[in-house]
């Protein structure tokens, strides 16, 4: 992806920001106003603008946020590019797809404002993509047609991040086969600790090529993951420790999900109200 890409065990030592919130809904509205401001940002100095999704009680609910949010009309809809790091693999318009959730939270409130060719949404099981490798081998193709000469993924400007209990980012668990996957940016998953058990995810690499990088975590159940994460924990263990943005990683987590923080919490990483 670029060779100026840390290996996955240095990323641990790179910089982070950690803001904590005071809980869950509070967490939504901020992370919706902050991608908001953020758009209207990049789109002062380029276009298109790449964006991210994820899934997700806290992104759906970010999502849905931004569709009540009378500072979504401030943002040029048109030259917004939205992408997914992850999907679970299942037919189109499925409820457990993270696109069919996003639909319903933001893009169908958007309507005309956002064009359809600028939602790039993972393929879906159909007879002609039987499996999750075909898929992924789609969505490599598709990110690669709005990438820059040379590149495999288009320039993310926000790159958003959920993360489960067990430290998980995308569909990149721990101690799974899809962590090792280089030299590609999106894999086949097999075998999901987390129903279903079939998915497709962008890799580590094409993560990590994210101007900006937002991990976006709630609840008392992921206090211990948050801590590990951001400590010297192998990547491996909480896969979580291995994201980073090239320009800035943001940790965006409720009072909960941080609470472990104070006592095991990195040094790399500044932790703020």
């Amino acid at each position: 992806m670029t060779p100026t890409t840390p290996p996955v065990a240095d990323v641990a030592r790179l910089s982070r920001e950690v803001l904590v919130h005071p809980d869950a809904r509070v967490l939504a509205a901020a992370v919706a106003a902050r991608l908001l401001t953020r758009l209207v940002d990049a789109q002062s100095h380029h276009a298109p603008v790449h964006v991210v999704l994820t899934g997700g009680t806290v992104g759906i609910a970010t999502l849905a946020e931004v569709a009540h949010s009378p500072a979504r009309d401030a943002v040029d809809w048109s030259q917004v590019h939205l992408w997914w790091g992850d999907e679970r693999f299942l037919p189109d318009g499925d409820a457990d797809r993270n696109e069919t959730q996003a639909r319903e939270a933001l893009l169908t409130a958007l309507g005309e404002a956002l064009p359809s060719a600028n939602v790039h949404a993972v393929p879906a099981l159909r007879d002609t993509v039987p499996t999750p490798e075909v898929a992924a081998a789609l969505y490599a193709d598709e990110l690669a047609a709005f990438a820059a000469p040379g590149a495999d993924v288009p320039a993310f400007d926000v790159l958003l991040l959920g993360m489960g209990p067990d430290g998980h980012i995308a569909s990149l668990f721990p101690d799974h086969p899809a962590l090792d996957a280089t030299g590609r940016a999106t894999v086949g998953v097999h075998g999901s600790p987390k129903p279903p058990p079939l998915r497709v995810s962008l890799t580590f690499e094409a993560i990590r090529t994210a101007r900006e990088v937002w991990v976006v975590a709630a609840g008392a159940e992921k206090a211990q993951a948050v801590a590990e994460a951001l400590g010297d924990v192998p990547v491996a263990q909480r896969p979580a420790a291995g994201v980073h943005g090239t320009d800035r990683t943001l940790w965006l987590v409720d009072a909960a999900a941080a609470a472990s923080v104070a006592t095991d919490g990195a040094t790399d990483a500044e932790a703020r109200p």
